[in-house]
């Protein structure tokens, strides 16, 4: 299993309704509103790499609002 934060901004005013809608896509954990240079934190997992890439280009980037997307996958080190 990998798991992943993905860091999101959003058009201004937009961060609760992606937060909200990012939070029903599957495989996301949790999506939480966050103040600073990010406006949505997200935690998401999937059974591979590969996987991942395809949950955030197919669907997460798809949500109406976002501007950009910074994924950070957990490393066990």
């Amino acid at each position: 299993m990998v798991q992943a934060y993905i860091l999101i901004q959003t058009e201004v005013g937009k961060a609760t309704s992606v937060a909200e809608s990012v939070a029903r896509i599957p495989g996301v954990v949790t999506a939480e509103d966050v103040t600073g240079p990010y406006d949505v934190i997200v935690r998401a997992e999937a059974e591979s790499i590969d996987e991942l890439g395809r949950l955030v280009v197919a669907n997460v980037q798809q949500v109406e609002g976002i501007t950009r997307t910074l994924t950070c996958p957990v490393v066990r080190l």
